[in-house]
């Protein structure tokens, strides 16, 4: 197998929102902008790649700004990952408005493209080169992004038992959405392909918003707005000459919450909102539509043998003039399909808003809830937390012992703990050691008892813990995710990751004082055979603090000490095997 690439795919595209871009509102068409992201990430792969690529899929987008006539339109692709055949391309997209200077984030994407040399075969891709601080990052998690991807139809399929118990229909005024279907077909010419002559990924997107504003359009009689797109997934190319029927239909409607404003921008004061809104005990605000798509050759047409290539569901909302948001009716399923496709939009809203949840976090918020349709993005924000913290610039040495040196960081109010030891035992024996917190007693006189609630997969467990009472104080108590991953390649580090979670079946107790860990963790380097160097992190919060105050007061040096009897455990239990 051939070894391409490595020559780093960063590419820039600039685009100024012309008239022929835009909507009858003055705003970049959805499609045109899918098109245009589509076309910089191909190349961007390509350029890694050194050979022709294909799109393979498209994670949800959301689209945070409008653009509009006038504006100029700024799109950065870079190859984060190449994986065997195929690469991880992020997508940064912003609008600058050429008067004020005034630039903002549209959306931030990532897709995933395949190499596929005009000669036929397979290559293999060299890794990317990576340089910045940021681009070892974005390498790291996505890593992390493919487990996502990978999984998400078993998440899927779990959340569509679970919503087939949920809705009653009882609403009288639900409509069907039988009027909502729209078939329009297309022929693929030479302009609309690469020179391989497969169909552009971003061509067929901009054909399916089409086609989906129109669906939209009839449930609301007006003029839909697309916000996102949920994974966009290619399942077989078409060239030119083939025919594309694509069939839309509205799958659900959907609600927001009571209290927010209904104007882009600009929100209503909540007395008037609810005043609005008391005459509607349920109020629909989005739309998801759905759109299959199928291609045919002359045979295939002749015979009426379709090939499924695409399938993909859009997220609209709809405005009046004055820019103020207007209402969906109710949808009811009246056919077996309809419910199936009713029940599916539900269990992908689900994935949306704990993604959205999840990847928008900040520290003020309480701990995650373990769900079936959030474990994935828990999973992943729990290691992109801690290797965002690692990575952080910045840390300061505050004591060296031995084999130890510990290190603080400062950003604003918030406090980080790093603690660097020298183990004289080989990596991966480490990181199995670690990674198991029901041996942390052995060693952490934090660690009062620690049994494990759930064990998810091989990657993830989720663990009770306690810990001793301070001075006057009621002993505290955490249930904690730990995520474990081993590294793809030697320069990249075991990884042990810890965060909060909140359990329905572990509620809060009276005789413990339940605390928090917002970030903490182990990262573990091989340095030879028979030693490894073991970094421990946290991100002191609250519920950590009294047991870190008096070492970094310096009246205590019971950091020292753990990371002492940490050592002595890993080598003496190492020494074993």
């Amino acid at each position: 197998m051939e070894r391409r690439g490595a020559a780093g795919g960063d590419v820039r595209m600039c685009q100024a929102v012309l008239p022929a871009h835009a909507s009858h509102r003055g705003e970049l068409s959805a499609g045109q902008l899918l098109k245009w992201m589509d076309a910089a990430a191909c190349l961007a792969a390509e350029k890694h790649a050194g050979v022709s690529c294909v799109t393979a899929s498209m994670d949800d987008i959301q689209f945070e700004e409008a653009a509009r006539v006038g504006q100029i339109i700024s799109i950065k692709a870079k190859v984060n990952r190449a994986f065997k055949t195929s690469m991880e391309v992020g997508i940064k997209v912003t609008v600058q408005d050429v008067l004020t200077n005034v630039e903002k984030i549209v959306s931030v994407a990532y897709a995933t493209y395949v190499a596929k040399p005009v000669v036929g075969g397979k290559i293999e891709l060299e890794p990317v080169n990576l340089l910045s601080t940021e681009e070892h990052l974005e390498h790291t998690l996505a890593i992390e992004r493919r487990r996502i991807r990978l999984g998400y139809e078993q998440v899927f399929q779990n959340l569509m038992q679970e919503s087939n118990k949920e809705d009653t229909f009882e609403e009288e005024d639900a409509v069907s959405t039988d009027l909502t279907h729209v078939q329009s077909i297309e022929l693929v010419q030479p302009p609309h392909a690469n020179h391989h002559g497969n169909t552009f990924g971003g061509q067929i997107m901009a054909w399916m918003e089409t086609v989906a504003s129109i669906s939209a359009s009839r449930l609301c009689h007006s003029y839909p707005v697309l916000k996102s797109v949920n994974m966009f997934k290619f399942w077989g190319p078409s060239v030119v000459g083939d025919r594309l029927v694509f069939n839309a239909i509205v799958n659900n409607t959907f609600q927001t919450s009571v209290g927010f404003g209904v104007c882009r921008g600009e929100a209503l004061p909540v007395a008037v909102w609810n005043k609005w809104l008391q005459p509607r005990l349920k109020f629909y605000l989005y739309v998801e539509v759905g759109v299959r798509v199928e291609a045919y050759n002359c045979e295939e047409w002749i015979k009426d043998q379709a090939r499924h290539i695409n399938s993909a569901f859009l997220i609209f909302n709809t405005v009046n003039d004055k820019g103020e948001l207007l209402t969906f009716p109710r949808i009811k399923p009246t056919t077996k399909d309809g419910m199936r496709r009713y029940h599916g939009a539900i269990a992908r809203r689900r994935i949306r808003l704990a993604r959205k949840c999840i990847l928008s976090a900040n520290e003020d918020k309480p701990s995650d809830p373990w769900e079936t349709s959030n474990q994935a993005y828990v999973s992943y924000s729990n290691i992109a937390a801690l290797t965002h913290l690692a990575a952080k610039p910045g840390w300061e040495i505050t004591s060296t012992l031995d084999d130890i040196k510990i290190w603080t960081h400062e950003e604003g109010d918030v406090l980080s703990l790093k603690v660097e030891m020298q183990v004289q035992i080989p990596s991966h024996l480490a990181f199995s050691l670690l990674s198991d917190f029901t041996f942390r007693q052995q060693w952490d006189k934090h660690f009062l008892t620690c049994e494990v609630l759930q064990a998810v997969n091989e990657d993830d467990k989720i663990y009770y813990v306690t810990s001793p009472p301070m001075t006057d104080h009621k002993p505290r108590d955490f249930v904690i995710l730990v995520s474990q991953r081993q590294p793809c390649k030697p320069s990249e580090p075991y990884i042990v990751a810890v965060k909060s979670v909140t359990l329905m079946s572990m509620p809060p107790s009276s005789e413990y004082c339940r605390s928090e860990i917002l970030c903490a963790g182990f990262q573990i380097y091989g340095d030879s055979n028979s030693s490894c160097t073991v970094c421990y992190f946290n991100q002191v919060t609250s519920g950590v603090m009294p047991y870190l105050a008096a070492n970094l007061t310096g009246s205590s040096k019971s950091i020292e000490d753990t990371a002492l009897e940490c050592i002595k455990f890993l080598e003496l239990e190492g020494s074993k095997y």
